[in-house]
């Protein structure tokens, strides 16, 4: 599992921004921060009745397809966003991942599960934490 710490190339918003747009925000920069990263980004917010995939991208240098769940704060108060996602969570993910590969045949030899946490004070540089292979 990697952690990876990269200072936001953009202030943040600023004003306070609802919960539904935070979250909007962090899916964004998330998104945008995996293609500079050389992943392809091929699919965001997809539902199924068993939950939802963020972001569903391919690492083509490892062959996987990554399934990524965006975790978005304003601050730290109530611990790192990355914290939020548990080992059940991350053991749904696993499933989401399944059930998205029989939706969308794809060739690939592995799926890796992604955690990315944006936190995006207001009026200060976004700051994005991205945990490797979680689940």
């Amino acid at each position: 599992m990697a952690s990876t710490q990269q200072p936001g190339r953009r202030e943040s918003h600023a004003r306070t921004l609802d919960r539904r747009e935070v979250g909007e925000l962090g899916e964004e920069e998330a998104a945008r921060y995996l293609q500079l990263q050389g992943l392809t980004v091929i699919e965001r917010n997809w539902r199924c009745r068993e939950g939802e995939i963020d972001i569903v991208a391919l690492d083509d240098v490892g062959d996987c397809l990554v399934v990524v769940e965006v975790k978005t704060r304003s601050s730290e108060y109530f611990g790192r966003a990355v914290q939020a996602v548990t080992p059940v969570k991350a053991r749904r993910l696993r499933v989401l991942a399944a059930r998205w590969l029989a939706d969308h045949p794809i060739a690939t030899t592995r799926v890796r599960i992604d955690v990315i946490g944006v936190l995006a004070p207001p009026g200060r540089p976004l700051t994005i934490e991205h945990l490797q292979d979680v689940g």
